[in-house]
Order: C-alpha cells, then sequence, then structure tokens
C-alpha cells in the first residue's frame, strides 16, 4: 500500500530533501487539480489549465515548505489553503477587469442589494440601472464583464466580510476527504433554497454552468442566446445569491 500525502508530507517535514519533496509533489497533483477544477476562470489566453496548475503548484510546495505536523492540521487542509491564494493571486495578476470597472460593479452589487431592501423585491435591471445613473446597456456589460471574472465566481466569498466560499457549500462526491470539515450542511441548505426560488431558467443555466462544467458558448447554443447573455443571466443569478446572503448574516448577527 503506498503511503498517503500526509504520511510523505510528514516524512519530508522530519527530513526534507528532493526526492521526498518531488513525491509529495507528485501526490499532492491531484489536490491541485481538484482545486483547479473548482475555479470559474475568466476567458483570457493565460487562463489555461496548465497556467492554473502550475500556479496552484507554486502554493502546494509553499505549503510543504512551511508545513508544521506537531501542530495537528492535516496537511491536504494547510495545503489547500495555499494553493486557493496562489490561485487567487495568479488570477488577480491577469483580471481583465480595470479599477474602474470593479468600482462600477462594486455600486450595482450595493445598488442591486439596495434596492431589494427597499422594493421587498428582486429589482429588474431598469431600477438597479436608474439607481446609478447608467444605461442598461452598461448594466448588462458591467455583469457580463463580471462574470467573466474570477471575483464572481464560485471562489467569491458567500459574504462581504466572510472568508467561507460559496463552492465550499457545493457538495461534491469526488471532493477529498480533507474538505469535509469545512462544509457546512445548513448554509448549503439555505443556498439551495435561495437557488430554487430562481426560475427555472436561472437554475438550469447555474447548473449546466458550475455542475456541468459547459462553456458558455455551449450553454448559449441550447438557448439560442449570445454568449454575452448567457453571461449576464449567471452574473445576475449569482449578485441575488450574494444579496440574499449578505441580508441572512445580517439577521444572524442581530
Amino acid at each position: 500500500m503506498e503511503p498517503s500525502l500526509q504520511e510523505l508530507a510528514e516524512a519530508y517535514a522530519s527530513a526534507p530533501d528532493e526526492q521526498r519533496r518531488a513525491t509529495v509533489v507528485m501526490s499532492g497533483v491531484h489536490l491541485v487539480r481538484s482545486v483547479v477544477g473548482r475555479t470559474s476562470v475568466p476567458n483570457h489566453p493565460l487562463a489555461s489549465r496548465e497556467d492554473l496548475e502550475s500556479a496552484g503548484l507554486i502554493g502546494l510546495l509553499q505549503a510543504l515548505d512551511q508545513y508544521d505536523p506537531s501542530r495537528g492540521t492535516p496537511f491536504a487542509s494547510f495545503a489547500y489553503s495555499r494553493i486557493r491564494g496562489s490561485l487567487i493571486d495568479y488570477l488577480r495578476t491577469i483580471d481583465p477587469l480595470s479599477r474602474d470597472q470593479r468600482r462600477r460593479f462594486g455600486e450595482v452589487q450595493h445598488a442591486y442589494e439596495t434596492l431589494r431592501q427597499t422594493m421587498g423585491q428582486e429589482p429588474e435591471e431598469e431600477d438597479v440601472a436608474d439607481f446609478i445613473g447608467i444605461t442598461v446597456d452598461e448594466y448588462r456589460d458591467t455583469l457580463n464583464r463580471a462574470q467573466r471574472r474570477f471575483a464572481l465566481s464560485i471562489h467569491s466569498t458567500i459574504y462581504d466580510n466572510s472568508d467561507t466560499e460559496l463552492y465550499e457549500t457545493l457538495p461534491s462526491e469526488d471532493a477529498d476527504e480533507a474538505f469535509a470539515q469545512i462544509e457546512q450542511d445548513s448554509l448549503v441548505a439555505y443556498i439551495q433554497t435561495i437557488i430554487n426560488e430562481q426560475s427555472e431558467r436561472e437554475q438550469h443555466m447555474l447548473a449546466l454552468y458550475y455542475y456541468e462544467d459547459l462553456t458558455l458558448r455551449e450553454i448559449a447554443g441550447l438557448y439560442n442566446l449570445t454568449e454575452a447573455r448567457i453571461s449576464q443571466i449567471l452574473g445576475k443569478s449569482l449578485l441575488k445569491i450574494r444579496a440574499r446572503l449578505n441580508q441572512h448574516e445580517l439577521a444572524m448577527a442581530a
């Protein structure tokens, strides 16, 4: 029986050498690929799977060099945070949004949540655009750009001041056992409730994009819509989810 990743990491920590280091990396590739596979990335020539795996491997090596088994933390859990951080850092360097575009998306998020609370229902895109003082086309363009950005992927935090990410609440049969400890059953149920309140079309698109790994082009072909329109719909759906989760956090803190 081959040694586990944990055993290999502990062996390296006790007696570091290049051979043990290489063995840990080979055994840890599945962990890197698991994190990469859960990452929604922008349509960018430098965001290929190979690019992301390279960035993730850097995080894995950093974790290996910093790991201290005496602290009792499983290596997979320790490495996960470093791999994720390395991916985030890399994606930020190729972020397709300018500072002004990020500011505009922040305004859209604030306006959407403010209007939803004021109106007592989900605002229409015209309402949000008018509130900010932009055209509907500009609003749609903002959602389209933001949807392609890592900040609105399932690696976004579920709340504005939270470290927990959306993907951490999504069950996965092939997830590494180390991820089990961060699953939150009650939050999964709450998010599922929010998703179920969206239209059947929105639910289907979310499932196709985030669970079935279809591309925007493939989904657009199924619905006879443009890729930009699919991106806008996904962006609006995630905007609604985050707005509801932020409200839930405030209610829980009250």
